[in-house]
């Protein structure tokens, strides 16, 4: 971003105190008064939360309050009535275990990347640049059972993109658990000209924990048979090494948060080396190696240990930009089936 240019941009922001995220639009309260600072979203309420005409760019998304996984975000493109990012907002944001709010240590989990930043205690914070043309709606489902708080601002600009600008998509999967011997699936089914730009990973050990991340992350490029892009280990695609220092020298699980890729929180640690029950949250961000594709796309990931395949509780999120808005290849799971602790 080269901020001493000066361009052609008008500034917007949505939020609890200015809905229509119009100039001037803001609170008219006194200086130090709040009026309204977040919103309530009943039980089955879908809530607008922008609603604007473009064309122009997303640059910045914030929300705190309720931040589990019964709050589902959707973004639609240029008057598409079907969403080109729908997921929950805790797995969106890299946290799909949205129930556990403290990480081995007892610390607040901090997931701190170019791209999202997790901030004590649940700030949401997304920086993916999303232009759009014509329209951009974002909207907030509740499908839980209780009204629920939510503080959000989302901010970008008015102005001209570039004649190449492509749109963001994300979508949301899960297996609970993977099916043993069979590949866990991260996205399939994505049509068009575009790039892969990375995903998160929620990983639930289910049985003793033997080195779960021996599975391999595997890319279909354009018609693939066999993949393009094939890492050697779970690990090693979130661009750490030998179990994340669980199998070398020290033995044990270290969390690193990095720019682009990082295992950011274990949860459900006691300490010892093979410990089940632990869980990990993890991402990785394709922003200086995107995956170029000119028709079709499709990504999946092992759930392998030493001993062969496991059968652990995998959620994740995939994120790409294609040159026009989509609807998603697939489906959202009921809010009952999402349930993670």
């Amino acid at each position: 971003m080269e901020l001493y240019r000066m361009q052609s941009r008008r500034s917007f922001g949505f939020s609890a105190e200015n809905p229509t995220g119009t100039k001037g639009g803001g609170t008219r309260g006194r200086d130090c008064e709040k009026l309204r600072p977040c919103i309530q979203i009943q039980p089955g309420e879908t809530a607008t939360l922008c609603d604007t005409d473009g064309p122009g760019m997303l640059t910045h998304l914030w929300f705190t309050g309720y931040t589990g996984h019964s709050f589902i975000l959707r973004i639609y493109w240029d008057g598409l009535e079907t969403p080109s990012v729908e997921a929950p907002i805790s797995a969106f944001f890299g946290c799909a275990y949205d129930e556990n709010f403290a990480d081995r240590d007892g610390n607040y989990p901090v997931l701190n990347s170019a791209m999202v930043l997790v901030a004590p205690g649940r700030g949401y914070n997304g920086y993916w640049e999303m232009p759009f043309r014509k329209h951009c709606r974002i909207t907030m489902e509740n499908r839980g059972g209780e009204p629920q708080p939510l503080y959000y601002m989302i901010s970008g600009w008015y102005g001209e993109i570039p004649v190449d600008s492509g749109y963001f998509h994300a979508a949301y999967r899960q297996a609970h658990p993977v099916q043993k011997g069979r590949a866990y699936t991260v996205i399939d089914g994505i049509r068009g000209k575009g790039c892969f730009v990375g995903m998160t990973l929620a990983a639930g050990m289910n049985g003793h924990n033997t080195c779960w991340v021996e599975g391999e992350a595997k890319m279909y490029v354009d018609g693939d048979v066999y993949p393009t892009m094939n890492y050697t280990g779970t690990e090693d695609y979130f661009c750490g090494s030998y179990a994340f220092g669980n199998d070398i020298l020290l033995n044990r699980y270290q969390t690193f948060s990095g720019l682009y890729a990082g295992l950011y929180a274990i949860l459900g640690d006691t300490g010892a080396m093979y410990n089940h029950q632990k869980r990990f949250l993890l991402y990785r961000w394709h922003v200086q190696d995107p995956v170029w594709f000119e028709t079709d796309f499709r990504m999946t990931l092992d759930n392998l240990g030493w001993t062969g395949p496991r059968y652990d509780d995998y959620t994740s999120v995939a994120y790409w930009y294609l040159t026009a808005p989509a609807a998603l290849p697939v489906e959202l799971p009921a809010d009952r089936d999402m349930i993670m602790k």
